[in-house]
């Protein structure tokens, strides 16, 4: 027999015993019948194979996965495992064949042991196995539970029919605690063992708040949080990734979640339009992809944004830099240098570039663009510029190009840039080669080199029918200095290369480096020895010392 949980795409759970073997496909007389476009008539067979369960996949297009791994053939099954099969997560709860609960997971138990300490070891292992199958009776017992009072609780609110728009948080949050209380007390089919209290809260969160992603917004260790489906979550901390057991009660659940973090902001997700970025009252940012392009159900990435506002400090104390190129970073900045920082995604480019930002001199009016507000500027005359999708009927969409158009018009000293992407990228060159230099902005690239290419790229996607060398002259004179930003395998982040544009020569840009991180023989920053012709005066005397470009400034 096997003892199984069914979670499908649309938040229902069904939990299933059947006999082996057991087939599963969408033909009739499977024992196992799924619907779905992804399930094949015959598309897999679990069957016994001397005291152990073993999956088979009979070649089907969506194909199996088991544990995130597309399988031909696996096994043996162990308590715990999860399948996809088309719309369905099927979690193995229990086995039982000959040797009890748990011994399919245990080949070695179908023969004699050879002594007592092989045998209790046995014993020992089965019984962890059993108590992991109770653990998870109580759990997806305790989901049932939760999804029960969360519709009793939304029901009882009416939520749709209600202006809570017009309500605080605070009262709403009370008035849901308490119809939720009431709830409780009334319920005589709760265990008499469960936290009564725990239950009120989370059920609470997840129909009112953020649910499950409240305690890990508020763990200051959590950099990334990131939703697979409602019942599989995953952390950032330290730099590594780790499956989190928290979880939602439903895939509903999580598209209200989505719906409470948009809503406010005056963006949509929908099937018509299943992408939408947007962010948090802190600031953290948030991506979401619902069906029919998430195909696992709804998927939620939120990066943190620290909860305290980093600054060059910071960064020296967590050595992603030294002293000397945090000095000559600062000097460019106040110099009115125009600085690209660029690197993968997670590498705390716009970290930098906010750092970066707040050494612009007070007194000056700072304009920042960005596709979701990220930054957080300390200057008194700031004017910050989100950028707006699309309606319903798909007119109003307002661009990071037309945003940067309009910047200009706008008197600015400075204008920072969240992200290049796409046109606004010929708009920002041309304004830093048209008196408005000390711009700052980041794009993806994995060098230096690439990010030039990349900045090539993005105007000629603007539309301008400029031969390729003209579009070099313009790169070369606009641009002063590249920061390259890594996050390295270990989970630290580094400026990895600082790299001033000196020109173009036949045809081709020409860099120079001044700062790089080296591993090899020994972990550090070093100073290239190369003066920045961007800070010596009309003589060719260096503005700045020149021992800050030593090798010797190597850590």
């Amino acid at each position: 027999m096997l003892d199984i949980e069914l979670c499908f795409e649309d938040g229902s759970v069904e939990r299933r015993l059947l006999a082996l073997p057991i087939e599963v496909g969408r033909a009739p007389d499977c024992h196992l019948r799924l619907k779905g476009w992804r399930v094949a008539r015959r598309h897999a067979r679990f069957e016994r194979r001397a005291a152990a369960v073993f999956l088979e996949d009979f070649g089907s297009l969506a194909g199996t996965l088991v544990n995130g791994q597309r399988v031909a053939k696996y096994g043996p099954l162990t308590i715990g495992d999860e399948i996809v099969i088309g719309p369905c997560l099927l979690r193995v709860l229990d086995l039982h064949v000959e040797g009890g609960p748990g011994a399919a997971a245990l080949p070695s138990t179908a023969v004699a042991v050879r002594d007592q300490g092989a045998a209790d070891a046995c014993q020992t292992s089965i019984g962890q196995r059993a108590g992991v199958a109770a653990d998870a009776h109580q759990a997806a017992a305790l989901m049932q539970h939760r999804k029960r009072l969360h519709a009793a609780l939304l029901e009882a609110l009416d939520l749709r029919r209600r202006d809570v728009s017009s309500m605080s948080d605070a009262a709403l949050r009370e008035e849901a605690m308490a119809a939720l209380g009431a709830l409780i007390e009334q319920d005589d089919t709760l265990p008499k063992g469960i936290d009564r209290r725990r239950l009120l809260m989370d059920v609470v969160d997840e129909a009112v708040a953020l649910g499950p992603l409240e305690p890990l917004l508020a763990d200051p260790a959590i950099t990334e949080i990131m939703v697979n489906r409602h019942d599989e979550i995953f952390v950032e901390s330290g730099g590594r990734l780790a499956r989190h057991w928290a979880s939602f009660s439903s895939e509903q659940a999580v598209l209200g979640v989505v719906e409470r973090i948009v809503s406010p902001l005056g963006r949509r997700i929908d099937e018509s339009s299943p992408m939408v970025d947007a962010r948090l009252a802190d600031g953290s940012r948030v991506n979401a992809v619902i069906a029919p392009v998430a195909l696992r159900g709804t998927c939620v990435t939120i990066r943190k944004f620290p909860s305290n506002r980093l600054d060059m400090d910071d960064l020296l104390r967590m050595d992603a830099l030294n002293e000397a190129m945090a000095s000559f970073l600062s000097s460019c900045v106040r110099s009115r240098k125009n600085v690209i920082v660029s690197g993968g995604t997670g590498s705390g480019k716009t970290t930098l570039l906010n750092i970066l930002s707040n050494c612009i001199p007070e007194g000056e009016r700072v304009i920042t663009i960005e596709d979701a507000a990220e930054l957080q500027l300390h200057h008194t005359h700031l004017v910050a510029m989100e950028s707006r999708p699309a309606n319903l009927e798909g007119r109003g969409r307002i661009e990071v190009r037309d945003l940067m158009r309009n910047a200009l018009r706008m008197r600015p000293d400075r204008i920072v840039i969240g992200e290049c992407r796409g046109g606004e990228a010929f708009d920002m060159l041309a304004a830093m080669n048209t008196g408005h230099e000390g711009s700052l902005t980041t794009l993806h690239a994995n060098s230096p080199r690439d990010a030039l290419a990349r900045l090539e790229t993005m105007i000629l996607m603007a539309g301008m029918e400029l031969p390729l060398a003209a579009v070099r002259e313009h790169i070369a004179g606009s641009i002063d200095f590249i920061v390259q930003q890594a996050r390295l395998s270990d989970g630290r982040r580094k400026i990895t290369s600082i790299v001033e544009v000196t020109g173009l020569e036949s045809g081709r840009i020409q860099t120079q480096e001044l700062f790089r991180y080296v591993r090899e023989p020994r972990d550090g920053f070093m100073g290239c020895g190369v003066l920045p012709e961007s800070f010596t005066d009309d003589s060719g005397r260096p503005m700045l010392p020149a021992g800050l470009f030593a090798e010797e400034a190597r850590t």
